[in-house]
């Protein structure tokens, strides 16, 4: 394991990772990356079956360090419903096995369902150019793109009057030096709306998700989109893939968002931060393109629009216009960049509330980190390895310290916070000392311990480590 996380950090030189070297290296990479995907997978299936018997019950694992609400994918299965014995959750099946939604599971760790009975009922209402759902009344125009996102909770329309929502866009990027590293300022001044579409059907209609199928061409180009609409979350998911075959351009997906704000936030390494959405000097002149991890927002007071990813890391926000950067295909110093197959998803997310009230941390790492599941069960129906109690405090790592004694345990705060934190775990614990991030106990790092949790306070985006002796 070790070798293979070197491996990815290599990988994670500063050309390499935002696609700046030349071809010999993404050749050699992608081969990397194959192995290690491959790898990755047969070391946690091994671990899976270490503690798992089989049978007819579905196990669900959750990765995170926080209890979780979320869409899981499953096997094929002839059920209509899961039960973990407190609720009833419907299945839906679909062409690729079946999705159902779950409540509640555990922070670092695992739920058993058995087979239940429900009738089936969709909380969709569709036509040819509009669904209606738990949360929305959406409407589409002849290319796709949303003309339309009525709240219904909040009342209110999440669209700028007279724009359309997700609107793929290609500008044409030629910066003056720099081709893979530099996106220059002037790129907005020449672009047009990918609205050639070969195919667009609503595909699936069930107790979960609706699906709207949507492909466009290009000339050589294609983009296919799979839209799903949920029936127990706000989320609205992009699943995408892309044949690009353009060079030296940008194709954005925008939204003309209608909150009152001159202010966003981006998500960034255990944190976040706030940037303009204006250009009234010349460091926000500056900041026309922008940096964010899971995912970044745009609120006024009570309610606000979180637009996250699963891999693309662009955004800009400018007139009220959220975006994010899909393909960026330079030509130097690697003449054919991203002129490939792509696959990735985003996910627009309006919520009643700012983003902290509505969640938008948990939903962003929900869509990055799925949920795993088997069909086979531990001797435990539930169980849960370490959590903590507070929302705005990401338990983010749980790992072998690097020395071999002990277990090392990393959390920040997201929400500029001072809070009172305290992390229940399921080892017989013997010592906690608090570290710094090379895994060395501070001065004063003694942690009180009652039993198998302690308890400790974190200042506003502080970063905590601990290092927990078991016995």
């Amino acid at each position: 394991m070790d070798d293979m996380w070197e491996l990815i950090l290599r990988n994670q030189f500063h050309d390499i990772l935002p696609g700046s070297s030349i071809k010999d290296v993404y050749d050699v990479t992608k081969v990397e990356y194959e192995e290690l995907d491959a790898k990755t997978k047969a070391l946690i299936e091994e671990r899976m079956k270490a503690f798992l018997k089989e049978g007819d019950k579905l196990t669900v694992f959750n990765t995170l360090g926080m209890n979780r609400n979320d869409i899981v994918k499953i096997d094929a299965t002839n059920a209509t419903a899961l039960t973990d014995g407190r609720e009833i959750y419907p299945v839906q099946a679909t062409k690729d096995g079946a999705i159902v939604f779950l409540k509640n599971i555990p922070s670092k760790g695992y739920v058993t369902l058995s087979e239940a009975t429900k009738e089936v009922v969709t909380p969709f209402t569709i036509t040819d150019n509009c669904i209606e759902t738990p949360y929305y009344v959406i409407k589409l125009d002849e290319f796709g793109q949303f003309t339309s996102i009525f709240d219904k909770e909040a009342k209110r329309e999440v669209l700028i009057a007279g724009t359309v929502g997700n609107e793929l866009r290609i500008y044409e990027d030629k910066p003056m030096n720099y081709s893979n590293w530099d996106i220059d300022i002037y790129y907005q001044e020449k672009s047009w709306a990918v609205t050639d579409v070969t195919k667009m059907e609503w595909t699936e209609c069930g107790p979960v998700r609706a699906t709207l199928e949507v492909e466009r061409h290009v000339m050589d180009t294609v983009i296919r989109q799979k839209i799903h609409f949920y029936a127990d979350t706000r989320r609205i998911d992009f699943d995408t893939y892309v044949d690009w075959k353009f060079g030296e351009h940008i194709m954005k997906a925008n939204f003309p968002i209608d909150v009152h704000t001159d202010e966003a936030t981006f998500d960034v390494q255990f944190g976040n931060v706030k940037r303009k959405t204006h250009q009234n000097t010349s460091w926000d002149v500056a900041r026309f393109e922008s940096c964010a991890h899971k995912w970044m927002d745009v609120s006024e007071g009570g309610y606000g629009v979180s637009l996250m990813n699963d891999c693309k890391y662009g955004h800009s926000v400018l007139n009220h216009v959220v975006a994010v950067t899909l393909i960026k295909s330079g030509t130097e110093p690697y003449a054919t960049t991203d002129q490939e197959e792509h696959v990735f998803t985003y996910s627009l997310y309006p919520h009643v509330g700012t983003w902290q009230e509505a969640n938008t941390v948990a939903e962003s790492f929900n869509l990055n980190v799925p949920a795993k599941a088997v069909w086979a069960a531990p001797e435990q129906d539930s169980f849960s390895f370490m959590s903590q109690d507070n929302k705005n405090v990401i338990l983010e790592t749980i790992k072998r310290a690097e020395d071999g004694d002990g277990i090392i345990v990393r959390l920040y705060e997201v929400e500029n916070k001072t809070t009172d934190v305290t992390v229940k775990t399921a080892l017989n614990i013997v010592e906690v000392v608090e570290t710094n991030l090379m895994e060395e106990i501070v001065e004063d790092g003694v942690v009180s311990v009652n039993g198998n949790d302690f308890s400790f306070r974190m200042k506003p985006f502080e970063i905590k480590t601990f290092r927990i002796r078991v016995k």
